[in-house]
């Protein structure tokens, strides 16, 4: 009897731990549906030089490239002629980095480097030192080092080349230098705003009742659909770097609206989960028309007589004393064919209340492929039927 009981208990806690797992598969941490109002990235961008390069720098022509580099030299003292300056060993490019949230002055941060001019190629190039500024003019971060090009690029004298991935883009990892803080402060503050990825009412609140439950106190309210506000309580306020860590990996299910979205330039169609449709009848069928033209050539047999010709150019070719061998005449004639094919495609039902499997079985039952799969959902929503979001991108 206890080993009945026994595998009883097992029975349910299996159903229990199965049920549990269903309710949070789809589950999503807030990390990931929400972020802390100016807790952000910023932006840096430079101009700079890339020197080193083996012939593939920017032409003499480049006016701009010149003059950074003549000034450069200048900058150190060294003073040059533009007339004298050659760049195929130079390259003018733009340097951009994204800084971090609470980096501080010394931390390391990679940098993508872009030519701007008509340079071949970036690869064996070392970038000059080049300071990076933000929207506000500043300089926060200092870049220098040796170029990472994922390619190459050769050509012959003749003019052909081999050219792989692409070799004007460069990157150095970790190649600069934060040397100056974006200030921000979390310890202190009463209170901590969450900005929704996508807004949406009931994500809003599913993510106010998390962090309440979470907290253990009424804290949290949901200001719209895409802002939910945290009064920080006075136990926080000292330890708000714990209390946002525990708020950031709550699971909460995420909800949206329901959306079939096409992209007509490459057929591709994505149908959202919630996507529901109303009782509708289908069908879909192509008419297509395929001309196909080939030319017959009609060729003589050997020494087969010559064509009449008319009594001008008989009189001269007498007079020329011409020799006319004898031959026919080569003919070339068109032959055209036209098939017209219309597919002989079923009318399907869809019933109402039908889900995304239930209508993607139904469409594939017709043949239908991601093109007419556009025109079919256009349909669908033009009659009404369709019970979500249509966006054609």
């Amino acid at each position: 009897m206890s080993k009945v009981r026994n595998i009883a208990r097992l029975v349910l806690l299996a159903a229990a731990a199965f049920t549990l797992a269903a309710s949070t598969v789809q589950a999503a941490r807030i990390k990931e549906l929400a972020s802390i109002k100016g807790v952000r990235t910023n932006q840096l961008i430079g101009y700079g030089l890339v020197v080193g390069l083996n012939g593939t720098g920017d032409k003499s022509g480049t006016e701009f490239t010149l003059q950074g580099l003549v000034n450069m030299m200048e900058h150190m003292g060294v003073h040059v002629s533009k007339d004298d300056v050659k760049v195929k060993n130079v390259a003018a490019v733009m340097v951009t980095a994204d800084i971090p949230p609470f980096a501080r002055i010394g931390s390391q941060v990679d940098v993508v480097i872009s030519s701007v001019g008509d340079a071949k190629s970036l690869v064996g190039g070392t970038l000059l030192l080049t300071p990076l500024r933000g929207v506000d003019r500043n300089v926060y971060a200092l870049a220098q080092g040796p170029l990472s090009v994922g390619g190459y690029s050769v050509g012959g004298a003749a003019g052909g080349g081999a050219v792989k991935n692409h070799p004007t883009v460069g990157r150095i990892v970790g190649g600069a230098s934060i040397e100056r803080e974006i200030p921000m402060q979390l310890q202190g503050r009463n209170e901590l705003t969450l900005a929704l990825n996508d807004a949406d009412f009931t994500t809003a609140i599913r993510m106010k009742d998390a962090i309440n439950n979470g907290i253990g106190m009424p804290v949290a309210y949901a200001a719209d659909s895409g802002t939910v506000i945290i009064d920080i309580p006075q136990d926080y306020r000292n330890k708000v770097v714990s209390m946002v860590a525990m708020v950031e990996n709550l699971d909460i299910m995420p909800d949206a609206v329901a959306k079939v979205i096409v992209n007509e330039k490459t057929g591709t169609v994505v149908v959202g989960e919630k996507v529901r449709i109303s009782t509708v009848a289908v069908a879909h069928g192509n008419l297509s028309i395929q001309i196909t033209e080939s030319a017959q050539v009609s060729q003589p047999a050997s020494f087969s007589p010559n064509p009449p010709a008319d009594a001008q150019t008989e009189q001269l070719n007498l007079e020329e004393g011409a020799v006319v061998a004898p031959g026919g005449q080569t003919v070339v004639t068109a032959d055209s064919q036209v098939v017209v094919a219309e597919e002989n495609k079923q009318l399907m039902v869809v019933p109402a209340g039908a889900t995304i499997g239930d209508l993607v079985r139904a469409l594939n039952a017709i043949g239908v492929t991601p093109r007419d799969l556009i025109t079919i959902f256009q349909m669908i929503k033009a009659a009404g039927a369709l019970q979500g979001e249509l966006v054609i991108l």
